[in-house]
């Protein structure tokens, strides 16, 4: 009776793991687009890139626009997430050094927890805490083995938190509308609603893609169709299949693919300090995601069986 189950948990566990792949690998494309585009600009671009790839793939599978009950989520995971998030964040990083804003931003698996059990009423296992515990004792280590010695600007850590409580609040909201509508559909959307609160910044992406570097620009296009429209998409197929909590918690093993990323491709050699920072998120991952031996009827929390549209779309 077990083994259907533990089949059927495989294809959400490898969608997770290329969100997570593709999120980690964002880090090393925002440096780059990041010199030549201001915050604002380069989130739009990042959208605007990210949906022309969504719509394309959406007519392709002519699944159409979602059902009326999904659009109340699809729209305020669309402008906390999409919109929000990716703002604040451009901003808040070019205040702070990078690893004072991974340690900031990575309270957003916690309160993705808080949340989802004041809001969806998931259950917050021992096994997900403790777990959550040790990842972000690594993600500290991370964060302080990577802090640059400047002091962090007050407006930097508010502008980091702000992107955690958007992160959080964007993937609480996304959870139910996967109820009626297909991964691809509810990313779709809501990579669309970002894109539409990020108009305003249509005048600096224009100057500035104009005189930006083609490298830049090549980066913020990487980044719209990757990290936004597939690791998104992976990202909304896997949180249907399991807790809002999991699925954040799943997130604390992007520092340590970071850490591995800059290593390769920056030739930025970490430090042992680093390297154990990395160690512990990934185990405390590995901890949040295993489930207890004991016949477990289905997740608390957990979604039941997809239905409508994501039922008649399994991939």
């Amino acid at each position: 009776m077990t083994k259907p189950n533990r089949h059927a948990h495989w294809p959400a566990l490898v969608a997770a793991g290329i969100t997570v792949v593709l999120w980690a690998s964002a880090f090393v494309s925002i440096r780059s687009a990041g010199e030549a585009y201001s915050p604002g600009a380069l989130a739009l671009g990042r959208l605007l890139a990210g949906s022309l790839a969504l719509g394309l793939v959406l007519l392709i599978r002519r699944e159409g626009l979602p059902p009326r009950a999904a659009w109340r989520g699809i729209a305020v995971s669309g402008l906390l997430w999409f919109g929000v998030y990716m703002v604040v964040l451009n901003w808040g990083e070019q205040e702070v050094d990078a690893g004072t804003a991974a340690m900031i931003v990575n309270i957003g698996p916690i309160l993705i927890a808080l949340l989802g059990a004041r809001f969806l009423g998931e259950a917050l296992p021992p096994r997900l805490l403790a777990g959550m515990a040790v990842s972000f004792a690594g993600a500290i280590t991370v964060g302080l083995s990577m802090s640059g010695e400047g002091g962090a600007s007050t407006l930097g850590v508010l502008l980091c938190l702000l992107a955690a409580v958007g992160y959080a609040g964007g993937v609480v909201a996304q959870k139910p509308a996967l109820a009626h509508a297909s991964a691809l559909q509810v990313t779709t959307f809501g990579c669309l609603v970002g894109g539409v609160a990020c108009l305003p910044f249509a005048g600096q992406l224009v100057d500035q893609a104009a005189s930006a570097p083609v490298s830049a620009t090549l980066n913020m296009v990487y980044l719209g169709v990757f990290p936004t429209a597939l690791a998104f998409t992976t990202w909304a197929y896997a949180l249907a299949r399991t807790t809002a909590g999991r699925m954040g918690a799943t997130t604390y093993a992007v520092p340590a693919l970071v850490v591995l990323m800059s290593w390769l491709v920056l030739d930025e050699v970490p430090g042992l300090l680093t390297l154990a920072g990395g160690a512990l998120c990934l185990a405390g991952v590995a901890v949040s995601r295993s489930r207890s031996r004991k016949p477990a009827t289905a997740d608390a929390g957990a979604a039941p069986a997809p239905t409508g549209a994501e039922g008649r779309s399994p991939r």
